[in-house]
């Protein structure tokens, strides 16, 4: 088979595929700087502790992101056979999603504008 048909370089891909239990919440109405503080607080800590900050965190972004850790233990466990004992967050960040434009009317017919910003967060999990 030649090294540049179409079944070869999906095989090629497929082998490099990162086998990490994760998920990915995209759109999410939170800027990235506000779902940061959040995510900056879980990292690296193991599954149960992560979920205890985040039931007693009073930020909007941490019940998205704690629904969004419960997906990722939960694809561990039923994709990958993984120990949710064993589970620690290995990576989770936030990245730039669209941004939604919106007007303002101001004083003496001005128009200010407003940017609801978005974000697509990402966890990922792997085991000790």
């Amino acid at each position: 088979m030649a090294k540049g048909h179409r079944s070869q370089i999906k095989r090629e891909r497929n082998e490099n595929k990162d086998t990490r239990p994760s998920a990915k919440l995209s759109y999410a109405r939170v800027s990235v700087q506000k779902a940061c503080f959040v995510l900056d607080a879980i990292r690296g800590k193991d599954v149960r502790t992560a979920l205890a900050i985040l039931d007693y965190n009073p930020r909007y972004a941490s019940q998205i992101i704690a629904k969004l850790l419960r997906s990722a233990i939960a694809n561990a466990e039923n994709n990958n056979g993984m120990n949710a004992d064993n589970l620690y967050i290995e990576e989770c960040y936030a990245n730039k999603g669209p941004t939604m434009k919106r007007i303002r009317p101001r004083a003496q017919g001005r128009a200010y504008r407003i940017e609801k910003r978005m974000s697509h967060i990402t966890v990922v999990l792997n085991e000790r």
